[in-house]
């Protein structure tokens, strides 16, 4: 290859509303009982690739939108940041 054909890292996480309390990366017991479950897709830079979110029990508002959405960046930016690591560690 003569360039590299990564534009920029993408990384995806689950969030969600249990209980209450807003969650990250659900497992089957907190996704099987959540109120709202979404998935979050972005780009390294912040930029939306997908955004999937279900009320399956209760309607949410746009603060709990805004709350699920934050800790769901803050999460893929470590992701990314992860990425990033890997591509600088030994053998790759």
């Amino acid at each position: 290859m003569e360039r590299n054909p990564l534009i920029e890292h993408v990384a995806a996480i689950s969030v969600g509303i249990v209980d209450g309390e807003v969650l990250l990366d659900l497992d089957y017991s907190e996704d099987s009982r959540a109120d709202t479950d979404m998935n979050l897709v972005l780009t390294e830079s912040g930029r939306i690739v997908e955004v999937q979110a279900t009320a399956e029990h209760v309607p949410f508002d746009f603060e709990e939108f805004s709350r699920m959405y934050g800790l769901a960046a803050r999460a893929i930016g470590e992701l990314v940041r992860l990425q990033h690591a890997s591509f600088k560690s030994p053998g790759v």
